[in-house]
C-alpha cells in the first residue's frame, strides 16, 4: 500500500493501537508525540508540539503524508479553554499537513462525551441510551464539536475524506495516559494485594448495577484502520465499542481475579480512588524494589481522577454499533478478556507484579454470563 499515515498522539492508547493496526494493514506510519516515551517497531517516530506550527513544520518537513489520525488532547481548566486549545491543536496539524501534502483521508478520535457532555456539565442532560451516531449534539460547549467542525471545514477545502470515532472508556496498553482505566485498576489492585486493603468498586450504584460497555484499544485501532482504508468508512462518524454489554457488579469479580486479589463487597456508595490512594506512590516504590519493576511512580501510571469520573457516573452509558455493522465492520472483543490481556501485558513488561490469579468462585463464572 503506497500510503503513509501520520498518527498524532502515538504514545497514547488510541494513537498507539491505531499506528499498530495501520502498520499491519500495510500503511507506512509516522508517529508524532510531544516527547520520547517509547517507540513502536516499524513506525517512524517524530517529535513536535502541535500547539507550535513551526515545531510541526520542522518535524514533518520532507515527509509525504497521505492520511492523518488525530488522537490526542490536552485537558484545560474550563471547557471554553478545552475548545480553544484542542481546536488549535487540530487546526495547526491540518494546516501544516495540508500545506505540503494532498491528504486522502483524516480520522479524528473523540469519545462518548459527545453524548454525555463536557466535564463542566458531565451527564447532566445526556443523550438517550444506547447512544447512536444520528443523535444530535447536546446544548453545551464541547471541544469534540469544535474539532469536528474544524475537520469538516478542512475536508471540504482540501478535498479529502474523513471519519470520526467515538470510543467509550479505553482499555489497552499505554503508560502515563490521562484516561487509562485499565492501568489504573491494575495499579489499584496490585496495591490492595500488597497491603491487604479491600479491592472495592470505587464508583456509583448506577454504574455498579447499570448496563455499560468498554472499548478495547486494539479494536479501536482496527476500526480506525478500516475507516481509513475502506470506502464504507468515508465521511462517517462511528461509535467504537467492544460489542458486548455488562454490569460492573458482574465484571468486578473478573477484574479482581485477573489481578489475583479478592473482590470486596460493594458498600452501596462511591469510595473515590483519589481520596483513598494518597499513599500509592509510597507503596508502589516498595513494589518496584521488591519485584524488579520498571521505575515508575504510581502517579505516573494511574489516573485516579479519570477512573473516578468514569465509574462515578450517575447515568447509564453504552453505545450502539449497528451503523458500523451495517457498513461491514464486524469486529468484536470480549470485555473481560480485554482486562486479562492488558494485565498480562503489564506483567510481561514489568509494570505490575507477577502474581497467580486468586482462586474465587466468581472467577470461574462463564464469560457468557457477563452479557446483560
Amino acid at each position: 500500500m503506497n500510503r503513509t499515515a501520520l498518527v498524532v498522539g502515538v504514545t497514547g492508547m488510541a494513537g498507539y493501537h491505531s499506528a499498530i493496526a495501520l502498520r499491519d494493514k500495510g500503511f507506512g506510519v509516522i508517529g508524532l508525540a510531544r516527547s520520547r516515551r517509547y517507540e513502536l517497531p516499524g513506525v517512524e517516530h517524530v517529535y513536535a508540539d502541535v500547539l507550535d506550527p513551526e515545531s510541526l513544520r520542522g518535524a514533518l518537513e520532507g515527509r509525504d503524508i497521505t492520511d492523518l489520525v488525530f488522537a490526542t488532547w490536552q485537558r484545560q481548566a474550563t471547557e471554553a479553554e478545552n475548545c480553544r486549545v484542542n481546536g488549535a491543536m487540530l487546526q495547526n496539524t491540518l494546516d501544516v499537513v495540508c500545506a505540503s501534502n494532498q491528504l486522502t483521508h483524516a480520522t479524528l478520535v473523540t469519545g462518548l462525551k459527545h453524548y454525555l457532555g463536557p466535564f463542566e456539565a458531565y451527564a447532566s442532560a445526556p443523550a438517550d441510551t444506547p447512544f447512536r451516531e444520528e443523535q444530535g449534539r447536546l446544548p453545551f460547549q464541547n471541544f469534540y464539536y469544535v474539532q469536528e467542525d474544524i475537520l469538516f471545514e478542512a475536508a471540504d477545502r482540501h478535498s479529502f475524506t474523513w471519519s470520526v470515532h467515538r470510543p467509550h472508556t479505553l482499555i489497552g496498553y499505554a503508560l502515563g495516559n490521562a484516561m487509562n482505566m485499565g492501568v489504573t485498576l491494575a495499579i489499584y489492585g496490585s496495591i490492595c494485594r500488597a497491603t491487604g486493603e479491600p479491592f472495592v468498586f470505587p464508583g456509583s450504584p448506577e454504574q455498579w448495577n447499570g448496563v455499560t460497555d468498554l472499548t478495547d484499544a486494539r479494536l479501536l485501532g482496527r476500526h480506525v484502520a478500516w475507516s481509513t482504508s475502506e470506502a464504507a468508512g468515508r465521511n462517517e462518524a462511528f461509535n467504537t465499542v467492544n460489542g458486548d454489554v455488562f454490569r460492573w457488579r458482574q465484571m468486578w469479580p473478573r477484574v479482581a481475579a485477573a489481578l489475583g486479589v479478592e473482590a470486596a463487597p460493594y458498600p452501596g456508595h462511591p469510595t473515590p480512588l483519589r481520596d483513598r490512594m494518597g499513599h500509592a506512590d509510597e507503596v508502589w516504590a516498595r513494589l518496584v524494589s521488591e519485584h524488579g519493576l520498571q521505575e515508575y511512580a504510581a502517579s505516573d501510571l494511574a489516573s485516579w481522577w479519570h477512573t473516578d469520573a468514569d465509574l462515578g457516573r450517575t447515568v447509564e452509558t453504552f453505545a450502539d454499533m449497528g451503523k458500523s455493522r451495517s457498513l461491514g465492520f464486524l469486529d468484536y472483543q470480549d470485555s473481560a478478556q480485554s482486562f486479562r490481556d492488558l494485565f498480562a501485558e503489564l506483567r510481561a513488561e514489568k509494570i505490575i507484579p507477577e502474581v497467580a490469579p486468586a482462586s474465587t468462585t466468581s472467577s470461574t463464572t462463564s464469560d457468557t454470563e457477563v452479557t446483560a
